[in-house]
């Protein structure tokens, strides 16, 4: 099974963020980066105030189910040093956004270690980290909508990613 690690960038919901815990460990992967003002679990030295810490962490639970607890993540308010060091890691970057330069998910191919992108459900992910990723893919929308919600995104990202 191919390594792979994601990175959730600016998620503003709690509840997508327990979804994405839940889904990152239901499918294998191996750590979980919650950067910019993504919310977090609450932690050891957690530096929020703890009454913010608390009802984050609950807000988490409701839909991570403990997952939170199961799976490796971490916090970092700054996206661009997480990418340098999953680099030299050897990670390829891949940012999962509609785009013209995109690849579709289904086409995508790769034996490498992987770091999946997901961000913002209204605005996308930042024309940097898109600049800064190797590769974007995305899912072809077949109906109306223009979009899927992040956590349902990154769950069929994942799923493809981890066969």
């Amino acid at each position: 099974m191919r390594e792979i690690i994601l990175i959730a960038h600016n998620v503003r919901s709690t509840y997508n963020v327990g979804s994405l815990l839940r889904t990152a460990d239901g499918l294998g992967v191996k750590e979980v980066f919650l950067t910019g003002y993504t919310p977090y679990p609450q932690a050891p030295n957690d530096e929020r105030l703890p009454y913010i810490a608390k009802k984050v962490d609950a807000q988490i639970h409701k839909t991570a189910l403990g997952a939170e607890k199961q799976i490796a993540w971490r916090h970092s308010n700054a996206l661009m040093p997480v990418l340098d060091e999953l680099r030299r890691m050897d990670f390829t970057i891949v940012a999962l956004e509609q785009h013209p330069r995109a690849v579709s998910l289904s086409d995508f191919t790769s034996n490498r270690r992987l770091a999946l992108i997901v961000g913002r459900e209204v605005e996308g992910i930042e024309a940097e980290v898109l600049a800064a990723s190797d590769l974007i893919v995305e899912i072809p929308m077949r109906g109306h909508k223009e979009s899927f919600n992040v956590a349902s995104a990154a769950a069929m990202a994942l799923y493809v990613l981890t066969a």
